[in-house]
């Protein structure tokens, strides 16, 4: 199985994804985790990716699908792939779904995280404080969620059209959006 978790920067989808990783034993396809690894390794795309989350702006589709494809053959193994923080355009999409094809595989579900954008704003200053991730200071998450709700908006269609997808209330307990998301994969 292939599944996406859709929903703005902080809405659980990493939470839920550990999750499933841990029930099902499919392979985590984080692109903030990747691209998190690539900055640690001071690599050259590392420090160019570094640069452009302290602005708050996404990465390339180019670097972003790079490292999808890079782990394509792990999850297939795997028996599927969670992808969380991707896609996030509609260009990001068909690419993605050209990349399985060509692999005799497709995206089976898509489950959105529907979250309240104070609430997220709120998680986001927690984890700040907690973490001190770069790329959740309040003024680039800022830039994040705006990019998320202007950019993504168009997958909804996109998904809904194909059947794939299903909306989970994320403003509920860890538990209670666990119940819901394991309810849509059934």
């Amino acid at each position: 199985m292939n599944l996406i978790l859709f929903g703005p920067p902080a809405a659980g989808k990493g939470t839920q994804a550990k999750r499933l990783v841990e029930q099902r034993g499919m392979v985590q396809l984080s692109t903030g985790d990747m691209l998190r690894a690539a900055i640690a390794s001071g690599s050259e795309l590392g420090l160019k990716v570094k640069d452009v989350l302290a602005r708050g702006d996404l990465v390339t589709d180019e670097i972003v699908i790079a490292l999808i494809e890079a782990r394509l053959t792990e999850a297939e193994t795997a028996g599927g792939a969670i992808f969380d923080g991707f896609p996030r355009t509609v260009a990001q999409a068909e690419a993605l779904d050209a990349m399985l094809a060509r692999r005799g595989a497709r995206i089976d579900a898509v489950v959105r995280l529907k979250v309240d954008d104070a609430a997220l704003t709120e998680r986001i200053a927690k984890r700040f404080a907690e973490q001190g991730r770069p790329d959740d200071n309040p003024a680039s998450f800022k830039v994040r969620l705006d990019a998320y709700n202007r950019q993504t908006a168009p997958l909804l269609p996109y998904y809904e059209a194909q059947g794939k997808l299903t909306e989970v209330d994320g403003m509920g307990t860890i538990e209670a959006v666990a119940s819901a998301i394991d309810a849509a994969l059934v």
